[in-house]
């Protein structure tokens, strides 16, 4: 016969019972998200550590630092042309990015919706000049803009322009693709009814056709401005002035020699250097998360 006493164990293994079935069912996942968050928080707390770090060396960089002090930001603007450099990659990549989403915008919507003699060879030479990495040709690039650089210097060495021109050579190819594809799952129907309506090829374009695109846009811009900003290869051959280096360029000139005293200086340029990565990934993240083509042909 059973009492009032077998009530809080009866009471105790259900409730056992039902945190072992909620960590089976649910609970292993929200272990595996705090692991995984901490495992992506680990190096960016190493880094504004080593950024905060007084003494600004990476043998005495702690997770926590014993003081903090904003010395190593003062010093990379004093000792270094971050300025410069800063101002360099965000013209380079702004501007890099901006004309190869135009340019492969228009060449993805001419492959997309009309055909013409040599469509097809076009596509295909494209798709097959992306297999070879832009680098395997810097010798040739090299010579050429040697001289580019002669004839007109204003595009050539050292200069942010000269590097624009083979930034866009190396994009025009993957953005196309992409865009293609996109361009291909929007409705013809569009096309024709506006066609109907008297627009034009230009009007049916920027008017209806951008707008419905916007998120294949926003992907390419963010793929091509981070690109951009980050190449270090073909920059490192192309930009020996220091006033004209690139942060990638002008970051690894501080860590090439000395690295362990110029730690510090060098986690305060990434952290720096980050921050117009995630600013242009916020501003576009609407567009990369949402379906402006839902619903295009209704109503």
């Amino acid at each position: 016969m059973s009492t009032y006493a077998d009530a809080p164990v009866a009471n105790r293994n259900g409730k056992g019972r039902s945190k072992n079935r909620w960590f089976s069912q649910v609970g292993w996942r929200h272990l595996v998200g705090v692991l995984a968050v901490a495992f992506s928080l680990f190096p960016i707390l190493f880094v504004l550590s080593a950024a905060l770090n007084p003494l600004g060396t990476l043998s005495s960089t702690e997770l926590v630092p014993t003081g903090a002090s904003l010395e190593n930001f003062t010093n990379l603007f004093e000792r270094t042309a971050f300025g410069h450099w800063f101002l360099n990659s965000l013209l380079l990549a702004g501007v890099a990015s901006f004309a190869s989403i135009f340019l492969s915008a228009l060449a993805a919507y001419a492959f997309s919706r009309m055909r013409f003699a040599g469509r097809r060879v076009g596509l295909l030479s494209l798709l097959l000049i992306q297999m070879f990495p832009q680098f395997l040709a810097i010798v040739a690039i090299f010579l050429i803009f040697t001289t580019v650089t002669d004839l007109w210097p204003s595009i050539g060495f050292n200069t942010p322009w000269g590097l624009f021109l083979l930034y866009m050579g190396a994009a025009l190819g993957a953005n196309t693709w992409l865009m293609k594809g996109f361009f291909d799952t929007l409705p013809k129907e569009l096309d024709e009814s506006a066609t109907m309506d008297g627009a034009s090829h230009a009007q049916v374009f920027f008017r209806i056709m951008l707008p419905l695109v916007a998120p294949i846009l926003a992907v390419t811009g963010l793929l091509a401005f981070i690109g951009s900003i980050n190449e270090f290869l073909i920059a490192n051959v192309f930009l020996t002035n220091t006033n004209s280096k690139t942060l990638a360029v002008g970051m690894f000139g501080l860590v090439a020699g000395e690295r362990n005293n110029n730690f510090g200086i060098f986690a305060a340029g990434t952290l720096l250097t980050a921050i117009p990565t995630v600013l242009v990934f916020q501003l576009l993240q609407r567009y990369i998360v949402s379906g402006l083509t839902a619903g295009a042909v209704k109503g």
